[in-house]
């Protein structure tokens, strides 16, 4: 059997008069309304041409909820590769000093379409990447809102991303997948029907993103990340978040109370990973791209395999488990493995951090940060 071949053919060539990513040619010779909207779309209802920025041009990267986990690491890398003023970060909190100096912010709320739109407007926004949403601990605690935050949000930046002919990136989850999905491991393409809020929005944003891309050529992006590891910014309401917390307890009080069961085992990630899959999956020329959805993974543990990595360098933590229902359900239900063979294959996605790595760095930078404060280090 002869090995496939991907050739990529440049856009303009393969849809003629269509312009990728853009509507209006799409609509003036489809003869659809979209009148029944709540909103119009300019650009869907114009003859106007989506002109992306010439190559040589650096992006104009726009974050959305930029100050929880992700948001200010992502955008310090992408200020790396395309200068501090092309990376505005946004969120609805006040930013601390260091973020606020550190590059351009602004307010934004994604359930504020007009102001959004101006946002994106005014400063000439190319790609979004939109990481506002209520988690899966959080979002179970308050449905009515992690719908409107991670559905309705969602849809306004989709709106938004198709509008301008914008390269949008929406990250999804572990959380997408459900007790029905297959768990070890996890492929791309697979039922999925998952049980909570958050795992239920994401895979309306995976099909909605999927769907305009086919139907209007939207370029829209999107991971799968597991959970995510990280110094600077404190759990946020994730399931995996026991992963970051046994970290700082390690080190501050030597015990730490575990919300899940011992061997409850989850794919994991080193933040810095996480940055530069998004970061080298966001410049992958779109012609590589055989999914819009893919899973990356590193590696993957349970809360007494990382505990007994951290006794490694420090001999007398000691964890105790308490399971808590609603979370360790939700873990139950989720992959205990990601198969990213794609990611791999189409764009050359490979792991810098296992456990060992994982364990090591994070030690080390709790311990630097907390000889900074003036707190003690273990």
């Amino acid at each position: 059997m002869q090995p496939s071949v991907r050739v990529c053919v440049p856009t303009v060539a393969v849809w003629g008069l269509f312009c990728r990513g853009c509507l209006s040619r799409v609509l003036s010779y489809s003869g659809h309304s979209f009148s029944s909207l709540p909103r119009q779309m300019s650009r869907w209802n114009s003859l106007e041409t989506c002109n992306p920025p010439p190559p040589q041009e650096n992006p104009r990267v726009l974050i959305t909820g930029g100050l929880g986990q992700l948001g200010v690491g992502l955008a310090q890398l992408l200020r790396k590769h395309y200068g501090t003023e092309n990376v505005i970060l946004s969120d609805i909190k006040k930013p601390p000093a260091h973020v606020y100096s550190s590059g351009p912010f602004v307010y934004a709320d994604v359930l504020d379409y007009k102001h959004l739109r101006e946002l994106i407007v005014n400063n000439r926004i190319t790609w979004l990447v939109h990481y506002s949403a209520l988690l899966s601990a959080v979002g179970e605690a308050n449905v009515a809102l992690a719908r409107k935050i991670n559905i309705t949000g969602l849809h306004n930046v989709l709106d938004l991303a198709l509008e301008n002919c914008l390269r949008l990136f929406v990250p999804s989850t572990i959380g997408a997948f459900g007790p029905s999905s297959p768990r070890d491991p996890a492929p791309d393409l697979c039922v999925q029907r998952p049980r909570t809020i958050y795992g239920v929005s994401k895979v309306h944003g995976e099909l909605m993103g999927e769907y305009l891309h086919h139907k209007y050529g939207l370029d829209f992006r999107c991971l799968r990340y597991p959970g995510v590891i990280s110094v600077n910014t404190p759990p946020g309401g994730g399931t995996t978040d026991y992963a970051v917390q046994i970290f700082h307890d390690a080190l501050s009080t030597g015990h730490h109370e575990c919300y899940l069961r011992p061997d409850t085992r989850l794919p994991m990630m080193h933040i810095s990973d996480c940055h530069r899959a998004t970061v080298e999956f966001m410049q992958t020329p779109e012609c590589q791209l055989s999914l819009r959805t893919y899973n990356i993974a590193a590696m993957s543990f349970t809360p007494e395999e990382v505990a007994q990595e951290i006794r490694k360098h420090l001999p007398h933590l000691k964890v105790t488990y308490n399971p808590d229902s609603v979370r360790q359900t939700i873990a139950d239900s989720w992959p205990v493995r990601f198969d990213d063979t794609n990611a791999r294959r189409d764009w050359g996605w490979a792991p810098a951090f296992g456990l060992e790595e994982l364990v090591s760095d994070m030690l080390s930078s709790i311990r630097e940060k907390r000889t900074n404060q003036g707190l003690p280090a273990s």
